[in-house]
């Protein structure tokens, strides 16, 4: 398997090669031999299903019922709020120099709130969001926290949410999040 980084939002544009693996110009794009595939969604679940491992949805009903309903709440609304609104107004802006759009990051506050209410609501005291070992919910949520929790709203926020903030305590300190701290 090989990787191929893509700067999206590079000033030329995205890259011809790159539109041809995804013609809406986003990541992820995902090759398997000559199958091809785009949108973390199906990559995942394809990935869950092809390759041998754990699995990655939990077969019983009302446990993938939860793992599903917390991936469309990352899809849906936490991703946005999370990352684009708190994480890259308040970090990303700061490093690059620029002043935070605070009316942004305002107007996000009471989104945020909801998901993380909902994300603990949600989720059960067993370690991971749903359940005994990872799931795709975990793999969903990690990453946007990981850039969530960098932010000085971040804390603040997370007050009432202590099996959230438990969860985060524990799959920040996996190996394979420390190697990759944005």
């Amino acid at each position: 398997m090989s990787w191929a980084e893509v700067d999206v939002f590079a000033e030329a544009g995205v890259p011809q090669d790159h539109l041809n693996r995804h013609p809406f110009g986003r990541i992820p794009a995902f090759e398997h031999g000559n199958f091809h595939l785009y949108e973390t969604g199906a990559i995942v679940r394809y990935i869950d299903d092809a390759f041998p491992g754990c699995k990655l949805h939990p077969t019983e009903p009302k446990a993938r019922a939860k793992v599903n309903q917390i991936v469309g709440i990352m899809d849906a609304y936490a991703y946005q709020t999370l990352v684009w609104d708190i994480y890259v107004e308040r970090v990303v802006s700061a490093r690059e120099g620029r002043l935070a759009n605070e009316q942004k990051i305002a107007a996000a506050l009471p989104r945020t709130a909801v998901c993380l209410s909902e994300l603990t609501r949600l989720s059960d005291d067993r370690g991971y969001l749903i359940g005994d070992d990872t799931t795709l919910a975990d793999l969903y949520a990690a990453p946007s926290f990981a850039c969530f929790m960098q932010a000085s709203e971040a804390m603040p926020l997370m007050k009432g949410c202590e099996k959230l903030a438990a969860w985060w305590q524990q799959v920040s300190a996996r190996p394979s999040m420390s190697r990759t701290t944005p």
